[in-house]
């Protein structure tokens, strides 16, 4: 059958905004182009009927620069449709962009949400605090065992702070330990001697430590 009808050309993807943006702003800059054009030549023209006197001569540039203006009149019209319709396009993208971007946002958290549900099935939360009060018991245990450990044995408990007192006492009468504290006062001590030794044939001098000067050799 195919050899008989031939096979049908494969249809081309449709144009896509952007490229309809692309395409649009290319026919406003060409049309751009044209109205920069007609404004040189609306100059020239200007520029010719101040040098010229009235007469047919100048009604025939002037009727010229009003052909232009009209010219340039309508691709202004054209450029600002243009300008129009790429402006809208690019707002309906954005829109679509916009969309896509919620539709993947959608997707990720259901994805997510559908991963979390999956975990949560492995945890068993009775496990957990069945867990909890089996630590919370462990730890009553480990606390009664150091108390356990901490105990002592033989030790009188009916001593308070009467007693306490009374062998404070006692310990200080035992000791025979004086409240005078006048034997701590320093004891004075001698004055040092102000008679010094004589030596035969006369006094003997003392240094500057007051010791006897040895005789001069």
């Amino acid at each position: 059958m195919n050899r008989l009808f031939g096979t049908g050309k494969p249809k081309a993807p449709p144009p896509s905004l952007t490229d309809a943006v692309a395409g649009v702003e290319g026919r406003a800059e060409s049309v751009d182009k044209k109205i920069q054009k007609l404004d040189a030549e609306l100059l020239k023209c200007k520029n010719e009927m101040k040098k010229m006197r009235n007469g047919p001569a100048k009604e025939r540039v002037k009727q010229r620069a009003m052909r232009l203006l009209k010219q340039k009149k309508v691709y202004e019209q054209q450029h600002g449709n243009l300008q129009q319709q790429s402006f809208n396009m690019e707002q309906a993208n954005f829109q679509i962009q916009n969309l896509k971007d919620t539709q993947s946002t959608v997707q990720a958290m259901k994805a997510g949400v559908k991963e979390m549900k999956k975990e949560y099935k492995k945890v068993d939360i009775n496990q957990i605090e069945d867990l909890q009060d089996d630590m919370e018991d462990m730890m009553g245990m480990a606390d009664e065992v150091q108390e356990a450990m901490g105990r002592s044995y033989g030790m009188p408990e009916d001593i308070d702070e009467a007693d306490l007192d009374a062998e404070l006492d006692l310990i200080g009468d035992d000791l025979g330990v004086d409240e005078d504290s006048s034997y701590l006062d320093a004891a004075a001590a001698p004055a040092a001697p102000t008679d010094l030794p004589s030596a035969v044939g006369g006094a003997v001098g003392v240094d500057e430590f007051g010791l006897p000067a040895l005789p001069a050799q």
